[in-house]
């Protein structure tokens, strides 16, 4: 297997009880087949898997089942961002996005995002 890396890194603060958007591009040349969010420091570590047109709640860290989803379903222009909503102190930590691409049959890593969270009223 070929893995390409082209990582940007940003970091992004929320409110508890906000939703937060966590962006993510692929190259829209592409053809996706499986979008993964991780956080590495949790087992699971899948925040959303995301392949055959759905989510994969099997391999899903517990804390956010239904709490998270892709922006564009469709990914059109590669749009893989992800929703995160209600956040909470325990949603902080470093994110990862990664995409499986049809056309090199690789993983590549995208973006990692560091999400800080305040308390709410800070």
């Amino acid at each position: 297997m070929f893995v390409l890396i082209t990582l940007h890194q940003k970091t992004i603060t929320a409110e508890s009880g906000q939703n937060v958007t966590l962006p993510c591009r692929a190259l829209n040349n592409n053809k996706i087949l499986t979008v993964e969010w991780h956080r590495p420091d949790l087992q699971p570590k899948y925040v959303l898997l995301f392949r055959d047109g759905n989510i994969d709640p099997d391999n899903q860290h517990p804390s956010f089942k239904n709490r998270v989803d892709l922006q564009d379903r469709k990914m059109k222009d590669g749009n893989v961002s992800l929703i995160l909503k209600n956040v909470t102190i325990n949603d902080a930590g470093t994110y990862e996005c990664q995409v499986f691409l049809e056309e090199t049959h690789s993983l590549q890593s995208i973006t990692n995002i560091t999400l800080s969270v305040d308390p709410p009223g800070e």
